[in-house]
């Protein structure tokens, strides 16, 4: 019993501090992902920023430039931004 304690108590160190909290943020992730609608702005995997025009299922369509679209898996997208948010890279 006295050898078991030390490696139950790593284990639950581990658990509180890395598993649950990435396990929590993956959930979000995925929600969020899964919530994307026509108009939103997005940021893929390439690190490519458009506005979304079509959501079919497990894939959406995405406006990089005026007549410019591209279709993207839903799984490929790193985030949804908000454009009264954004702000300029060069202040």
């Amino acid at each position: 019993m006295v050898q078991v304690l030390p490696l139950a108590l790593i284990f639950l160190v581990f658990w509180f501090l890395i598993i649950r909290p990435q396990s929590k943020r993956m959930k979000e992730h995925k929600a969020k992902i899964e919530a994307v609608k026509r108009g939103d702005q997005v940021v893929t995997g390439g690190g490519l920023i458009g506005k979304v025009t079509k959501v079919e299922e497990g894939v959406v369509e995405v406006e990089l430039a005026p007549g410019m679209k591209v279709r993207a898996l839903k799984s490929t997208l790193t985030d949804i931004v908000d454009p009264l948010s954004a702000k300029p890279a060069n202040d």
